[in-house]
């Protein structure tokens, strides 16, 4: 099976290549300001806005006004405009809000680059890509595949990345022949129906302190000078190392339970809803469940294995998985065990919720 798979490295380039990255993020910039608007009013005017190909087909006549533009990489141009269509026809599906103009306050901004007459390669520990020329990266893993582009980010804490869109021949896994159930919490990450039980990395609550006291430290100082910079890049960097850690943490969870199991069982959790609770909602935001059920999902596709999702509603904590009784005082998430009235079975309360998750998924 025919997989797009992104291999993502840190890049060092030069101050040469820094300004013309610089540059290439703020053409794209101005390409997407500039159709957004046009897009807005043609929308308001005649009830429909444009295309791609319209927007594409001007492209060259801005060009042509606008000298600056031909400095940088044309398909980065193009993929601007792309990008802008894919914004408006997500909106009309009602899969996402409106496109908003980009600004150059973001402290993340970023480009993509297409794959053209060899513009994009590496060789050793070293990577071309288009209009920038050779730069050193961290060659931390093999690239493999067709490179369809190259999408170019610099972070809010200073660092560049690259990351390398391919085309790959995906092998499934052999067969597993085993099916387990999940249930995530926030104290224990989760607890699966085998037994197994993951330890949260809670890496946001790891920092928090030291996050909250550069935070304080950035806003006693005035806005725009050395020192409010030198705050700015530290909090950065704090929420670079959580989101890494979460990221890490996550990768090599769900790789284990792909590579483990045939099927695997999951409550599906509508995180959005339950963010709105004030008490609970910085460790939920903290064990980030939709960002494993994504990386499941992509996974049990490339690798040949079923996922199976859970009810929202389903009582699985409240149903004994043994004889089927539903207890209703176990909704409070103070109880952790308790005893069936019914077959007087004990119970823990994730595990019994796992064994019920895998029982009704599906």
């Amino acid at each position: 099976m025919l997989v797009k798979k992104a291999f993502k490295y840190r890049i060092y380039p030069n101050n040469e290549q820094q300004l013309l990255i610089q540059k290439t993020l703020g053409c794209c910039r101005f390409v997407f300001n500039h159709f957004l608007e046009q897009w807005n009013t043609t929308y308001a005017e005649t009830g429909k806005g444009l295309s791609y190909s319209k927007c594409a087909k001007q492209l060259p006549v801005l060009k042509t006004s606008l000298e600056w533009l031909e400095e940088v990489d044309s398909t980065a141009l193009q993929t601007a405009a792309r990008h802008l269509a894919d914004s408006f026809n997500r909106f009309f599906k009602k899969k996402s809000r409106a496109p908003r103009f980009k600004s150059r306050r973001n402290p993340v901004q970023s480009y993509t680059a297409k794959h053209t007459n060899g513009n994009i390669a590496i060789r050793g520990h070293e990577i071309k890509l288009p209009k920038l020329g050779w730069m050193r990266f961290a060659n931390s893993r093999a690239c493999e595949g067709r490179i369809i582009s190259a999408t170019i980010r610099r972070n809010a804490s200073g660092k560049y990345f690259v990351s390398i869109l391919c085309e790959v021949e995906q092998e499934p896994l052999p067969a597993a022949h085993k099916h387990i159930g999940i249930d995530l919490g926030l104290k224990e990450f989760a607890v699966c129906s085998d037994g197994l039980r993951v330890e949260s990395p809670k890496a946001f609550r790891r920092y928090e302190k030291k996050l909250a006291f550069w935070q304080r430290r950035m806003s006693r100082r005035t806005k725009g000078g050395s020192n409010w910079h030198k705050a700015k890049m530290n909090v950065a960097r704090i929420y670079e190392k959580i989101a890494n850690i979460r990221q890490n943490f996550l990768q090599q969870l769900t790789t284990k339970l792909i590579r483990e199991n045939q099927t695997i069982s999951i409550e599906s959790l509508d995180v959005v809803n339950m963010l709105k609770n004030t008490k609970l909602a910085k460790s939920i935001a903290d064990s980030s469940w939709g960002e494993f059920e994504r990386q499941l999902t992509y996974k049990a596709k490339w690798y040949g294995r079923t996922l199976k999702f859970a009810d929202t509603f389903a009582p699985t904590s409240q149903t004994c998985h043994v004889c089927g009784y539903v207890n209703p005082k176990i909704k409070l998430l103070s109880i952790r065990e308790w005893s069936c009235p019914s077959c007087k079975t004990s119970h823990d309360r994730d595990d019994n919720a796992a064994q019920n998750i895998k029982r009704v998924a599906i």
